[in-house]
């Protein structure tokens, strides 16, 4: 011992080289490029390995690479640069050799009779395989063809494929769901100039372990390897690390492979830990107690094939249900998967077998190991190691590539500690944690003597297609419209049909001849309309759903065959929509109780023949009971399942708060339990008496935009609409200001990544008053647009959410206005982005906007609503609401030459003045306690 000290301390190093740790009689030394070396004499073993292990694999490759690492690894054993022919050279000193390549890694071995000439001439080698591989298209065909055959006998094993379905469908994004093999396709194309750059950005010397076992002299070693491979430079590059953390599984999947084959196969995965994670021990004891032997181990770990004493060998081969039955755990550097396979006879039942399968899982937690169990695989396991230090060979090539590949070369000793320390206890909490249905994924192989499969075609060479080609589509531009309010207001047509609906038309020439038209049909008040929102939503939801000329079919037909497109809506329920074969069925939001819509755009040819069928759809419904039927129990089950999305519940409660109307009243926000009891009370013929009742044309707005004769629109307008009328008179709804004093309230969505952020508080102001124009500006500084305030300091700024976002609302009718917030985040940061808005609220209301934000902010608002005007379906919008509020776009002309002519001190007094920051009521819905914030 003493003298094996004085050796240690005498042993002299090639310069800048360092010994690091030293465990079980391996070493390790670090060389100044980056190369570790690892080595362990052995002076009874005549032989000497040397194992290049590089710290790349297929979990390396990016897309398109698929199979690149594997392809790599045959083309290191071609030819350098400097002219050596590699194979030739390796069987030229009689070598044991090979390469292989796994998930984590590409390693490179040779054992030669143990001189010093064979040493430097491996090390030669080595380094000139790890720098001066040759890359040509030729060497390139050459080996794929090889490589691809490779391939080709991986195919003929189902049982193989079925690992890879199986791993592909577990693994959503980490590339342990993708073979080392790879892509058959891949390996045919990859360029040669990418795989040759693959090769220079990872063999080099800093992503390379050198282990070196068997008889030799250390210090002679040492400075073999520095004179060879230690004087290849460190690269310069910046070598990144893979961060692709695959998510908790959400559910159990399933994968079924049919291919030509005897005998059938199941297979049940579970994700489980990484080689380094301590769980990964219990499980290497658990595989041996489920599999029979030794347990698992190494890269794949295993079980052996199915001794007699495995518990799924008793359950599943003594009792017929499969011929073997098997556990695999894979110990790799990232969290992999655990398999159970069964192999079974064509006659056997795969459904049988796998709840097998399942029985024997459950049973670790019901029937746990025994301790005698336990350690008779305990220490088999630990007899492995024991057994692979006594080899030199064995453990050059095998016993360390794999903890090299893990991570460290040293897991395979903390691994045998670990080992030492597993009780039942462990196994049954192990099972408990990662044997989740939810974690599972299910794979079947069933023998299919000729399986039908679809070959999708390959895309297509677009230049080749598109050479000399000439389309038969015929497009008519629009007219350069000018979108100023004097010109529209200058060509902007009013009129009125007999019975008093407003009539609006902007004559236009417009893309295609495209038409766009609204009818807006507005009846009733608050008294009429009171306890009439069931029954006001499913006369809305019905239109269109049929006429009483037209099924639902036959609609959709005739605006195909009209290229029309027609949405009707009404009462605040949704309604139909369709046409121009596109997914139809939507429909637009309704507007509220007091209101009908239908929306009409279809070519100016057919514009009137769209315009009757929209007016059909709108005073003709058939109002099917089957139709009532279908939608009241759609209804009803999504009122009776209690939402769980934190969006809808955070905006519904703040929504409820800042309206404070009572029940009863038409503005009243019911719970959905009161919705619920609404919705059962009301009848198809309560909605057939609505409609009745209440719609009609002669409190509404027929806005027109597009290529029209104006005089024959009128005419059809006035045949269909003219005669249309309701006896409940039209009084707009409006919504009067009420305080109520601020929450902060927090509701709990478990299992949700997104949480959400409301705030609003409510002040007194109407589009009349003084001030309109300064908070209009005002809002939009604070959270309109990106850069805005609230948007620039929450997202861009802190970087905590995709959507943040603020804005001022200012009713048309009554003066309940609004400043509401809304922002998306992960909910650790609920306490951040709530402080963020608050103090930029309270930031805003004491330093206020300056005068370059103004400045710069004001052409912008300004810019936003003149593109507004120019899109045809908001203009409409536009024209339908002056005419409903008996406005001209004089107004508009008005508002903008306030707005341009406010001043920086103007806008803050009005912030100010309206603004309590006091007041804000702030609603957080998210999994916080999951997050560990908010309790």
């Amino acid at each position: 011992m003493v003298l094996f000290a004085l050796a240690a301390a005498a042993q002299t190093l090639p310069p800048g080289v360092e010994k690091k740790a030293s465990v079980g009689g391996i070493t390790e030394y670090d060389y100044p490029n980056g190369l570790k070396v690892l080595l362990y004499p052995d002076a009874a073993n005549p032989k000497v390995t040397i194992n290049m292990v590089y710290l790349v694999g297929s979990r390396h490759e990016g897309y398109g690479e698929t199979g690149m690492a594997h392809l790599l690894e045959h083309l290191d054993f071609i030819e350098t640069t400097n002219g050596r022919q590699i194979k030739n050279e390796i069987v030229a000193h009689g070598a044991s050799w090979n390469g292989t390549t796994s998930y984590d890694r590409t390693n490179y071995y040779e054992t030669v009779t143990a001189t010093d000439e064979n040493l430097k001439w491996a090390l030669g080698l080595e380094t000139d395989r790890m720098v001066h591989v040759k890359f040509t298209k030729q060497i390139l065909d050459t080996e794929m063809t090889v490589v691809r055959n490779e391939f080709e006998r991986g195919e003929n094993s189902p049982q193989s494929i079925l690992s890879e379905r199986v791993a592909a469908t577990a693994f959503l994004w980490h590339n342990y769901g993708k073979s080392t093999i790879g892509s058959k396709d891949d390996i045919e194309r990859v360029p040669v100039d990418r795989l040759e750059a693959f090769y220079h950005k990872f063999y080099q010397p800093d992503n390379a372990v050198l282990v070196i076992t068997g008889r030799l002299d250390e210090s002679k070693t040492l400075q073999y390897v520095a004179d060879t491979v230690g004087q290849l430079p460190r690269p310069t590059r910046k070598l990144e690390q893979t961060y692709t953390v695959e998510p908790a599984q959400d559910g159990e999947r399933f994968v079924e492979l049919r291919r030509v084959g005897t005998g059938q196969e199941v297979m049940v995965a579970y994700h489980s830990p990484a080689a380094g994670h301590p769980d990964a021990a219990a499980f290497a004891v658990l595989s041996g107690i489920m599999t029979g032997g030794g347990g698992g181990r190494g890269g794949r770990g295993g079980g052996g094939g199915g001794a007699a004493e495995g518990r799924l060998t008793k359950a599943l081969v003594d009792n017929k249900l499969a011929t073997s039955a098997s556990m695999r755990f894979e110990q790799l550097h990232d969290p992999g998967l655990v398999e159970f396979t069964a192999n079974l006879t064509n006659d056997q039942s795969l459904d049988a077998a796998k709840q097998a399968i399942y029985k024997v899982i459950a049973g670790v937690i019901s029937e746990p190991p025994t301790k005698d169990e336990v350690e008779r695989v305990k220490t088999g396991l630990l007899r492995q190691l024991e057994n692979s230090l006594s080899d030199a060979q064995t453990l050059g090539v095998n016993g360390l590539t794999t903890p090299i590949s893990q991570g460290d070369w040293r897991i395979m000793f903390l691994q045998h500690d670990r080992i030492k320390d597993v009780t039942p206890e462990d196994l049954v909490r192990v099972a408990k944690t990662y044997f989740k249905a939810s974690n599972r994924t299910v794979g079947y192989y069933i023998p299919d003597a000729a399986p039908d499969r679809t070959v999708v075609p390959e895309t297509p060479d677009l230049d080749k297609l598109m050479t000399g080609y000439k389309s038969s589509v015929t497009i008519t531009h629009g007219e350069a419209f000018d979108p100023t309010p004097a010109n529209i207001e200058k060509r902007v047509v009013r009129s009125k049909l007999s019975n008093g609906m407003k009539v609006v038309m902007l004559p236009k020439q417009t893309e295609n001849s495209q038409v766009t038209a609204l009818i807006e049909l507005r009846f009733g008040d608050e008294n009429s309309l009171k306890g009439k929102n069931g029954a006001a939503q499913f006369a809305g939801s019905l239109m269109g759903r049929a006429t009483l000329h037209h099924t639902q079919e036959q609609l959709r037909d005739e605006m195909q065959k009209l290229n029309a497109r027609i949405q009707v809506s009404g009462g605040g329920g949704g309604g139909f929509g369709g046409g121009r074969g596109g997914r139809g069925g939507g429909g637009g939001a309704g507007g509220g109780i007091s209101s009908a819509n239908a929306n009409v755009s279809a070519p100016a040819a057919n514009f009137d023949a769209a315009l009757k069928l929209a007016v059909e759809m709108l005073r003709e419904p058939a109002y099917s009971e089957a139709e009532f039927d279908r939608m009241l129990q759609q209804r009803s089950k999504a009122l009776e399942v209690t939402p769980t999305e934190p969006t809808q519940l955070g905006a519904e409660m703040l929504n409820r708060h800042l309206s404070p109307f009572q029940p009863g009243d038409v503005l009243y926000s019911p719970t959905r339990e009161e919705q619920l009891a609404e919705l059962k009370k009301v009848t198809l013929a309560d909605a057939k008496k609505f409609h009745d009742e209440f719609y009609g044309a002669n409190f509404g707005v027929f806005a027109v935009v597009g290529p029209v004769d104006q005089a024959a629109v009128k005419k059809t307008a006035e045949a269909l609409l003219g005669t249309w009328n309701t006896t409940k008179a039209y009084k707009p709804i409006a919504a009067k200001y009420k305080a109520v004093s601020a929450i902060n309230s927090k509701i709990e969505t478990p299992d949700k990544a997104n949480a959400q952020f409301e705030a609003g508080a409510r002040f007194a102001m109407s589009e009349s008053d003084p001030d309109y124009p300064a908070m209009l500006l005002a809002g939009y500084m604070f959270g309109g647009p990106i850069t805005s305030r609230v948007s620039d300091r929450i997202r861009n700024r802190e970087g905590l959410s995709y959507g943040a976002n603020a804005r001022v609302a200012i009713p048309v009718e009554g003066n309940a206005a609004m400043l509401s917030a809304t922002v998306s985040l992960n909910p650790v940061n609920g306490p951040k982005v709530e402080f963020s808005f608050v103090d930029e609220l309270k930031k805003t209301l004491k330093e206020g906007f300056t005068v370059s934000e103004v400045e710069e902010s004001r052409k912008a608002y300004l810019d936003t609503r003149a593109n507004g005007r120019a899109q045809d379906t908001a203009l409409l919008t536009q024209l339908a609401g002056h005419e409903q509020q008996g406005r001209t776009f004089v107004w508009d002309e008005q508002l903008e030459a306030k707005i341009q002519a406010l001043t920086v001190d103007q806008i803050n007094a009005a912030f100010r003045k309206h603004i309590d920051a006091g007041a804000v009521s702030i609603v957080k819905a998210g999994d916080f306690k999951a997050a560990g914030v908010y309790q």
